[in-house]
């Protein structure tokens, strides 16, 4: 029998955590790890029919409020039904709530997971940094996705790296399919700029316009495809119809075809104002994009030469040049460089499974 790990998420739709961890169950040996998941959304997400077919189970508590009763009822009659060895809690900031329940059960393994080296800066932010110094009194193990996302949320505290793997084959740069799938959507003789991200404030999608309207100073035949939903989205939109450039920019909503969407772009954009390690910025270098991240991404998520880091100070006009002198850029095959790097998924679905044996 397989042990049982407890994935706890606030939904398993297809953002960037979630991808990741899909990524990981996919490729774990299920016949030694099994995943289930204890999700805090009512509504169902767009993994959890794979996730039943790949053996796995789903649980659901009402959206964390570390106010609630409610909420605290519910986590208690759960961990009183159901008993697990490991939970790994990938919650952030607020994953000391759900971990002190889990302790409170006598769960051995408490595993929290940074994601981020920030939080919107909203009205719950300083919450959020209170409940972030509750972490390692609840968590007896402690992973990042990188070393300033480690830093940030556990205060000093030792953690182990897991990497944002990815499939790197199946990202990887093909003549073919690009070919192919610009001539299906008829824009074989178009530049096409790629952001992939959910319409959220840190990933800055307001400046992602106006660095487009600029370049189509630069280059007429310009498109911009967006990949994504999320709050901002309709506000988002509003701005392109303003801006005219509702024939250009292009909402293509949350998509399992992310390779093909990489293969037929020539750009990749992706100006946040802060981040962990994010999946995309590896998945658009798998692909040989050359790669347009903020000042303010960590400089370790350049794992290929195809990436300029720029600053957020700069003028949208300065981005826009900066993407149109390297229209001519010869995409490669990067396999082996993200292999290299430790972000292929065969090679660390095998390292965090052997962190589960091991407890």
């Amino acid at each position: 029998m397989p042990i049982r790990v407890l994935q706890i998420v606030t939904t398993m739709n297809r953002g960037g955590l979630e991808t990741m961890l899909m990524n990981y169950y996919r490729h774990i040996d299920r016949t030694k790890v099994q995943f289930d998941f204890l999700v805090h959304r009512q509504e169902e997400g767009d993994y959890e029919k794979e996730i039943l077919d790949l053996g796995g189970k789903i649980y659901r508590v009402p959206a964390l409020n570390p106010f609630s009763l409610k909420y605290f009822k519910a986590l208690d009659s759960f961990f009183s039904e159901h008993k697990y060895d490991i939970v790994h809690c990938h919650l952030d900031c607020m994953s000391a709530v759900p971990l002190a329940v889990a302790k409170k059960h006598d769960i051995k393994h408490r595993f929290a997971h940074a994601h981020s080296k920030s939080q919107d800066k909203d009205f719950k932010y300083p919450l959020k940094l209170l409940f972030k110094r509750f972490i390692p009194v609840y968590a007896n193990k402690l992973f990042a996705c990188g070393d300033e996302a480690g830093r940030w949320m556990f205060n000093g505290n030792d953690f182990i790296k897991i990497n944002n793997a990815i499939d790197a084959k199946k990202f990887s740069f093909n003549q073919s399919i690009r070919d192919v799938e610009r001539e299906r959507i008829s824009l074989q003789d178009s530049f096409i700029v790629c952001h992939v991200g959910r319409f959220s404030y840190p990933k800055n999608h307001s400046f992602i316009i106006d660095v487009f309207a600029e370049l189509l100073k630069y280059e007429p035949n310009a498109h911009l495809i967006l990949v994504g939903s999320g709050d901002n989205l309709q506000h988002i939109s509003e701005k392109v119809s303003s801006l005219n450039l509702v024939d250009t920019v292009h909402f293509l909503g949350l998509r399992s075809d992310i390779p093909e969407l990489l293969m037929i772009s020539d750009a990749f954009l992706f100006p946040s104002l802060y981040e962990g390690v994010s999946l995309s910025t590896i998945e658009a270098q798998a692909s040989g994009l050359p790669c347009f991240f903020s000042d303010r991404i960590p400089k370790e998520c350049k794992v290929t030469d195809d990436v300029a880091f720029i600053s957020l100070g700069e003028s949208p006009s300065y981005w826009a040049e900066q993407i149109y002198n390297r229209r001519e850029h010869k995409r490669q095959n990067n396999y082996q460089l993200i292999k290299n790097a430790g972000y292929d998924i065969c090679d660390m679905a095998e390292f965090l499974e052997e962190l589960y044996l091991s407890r």
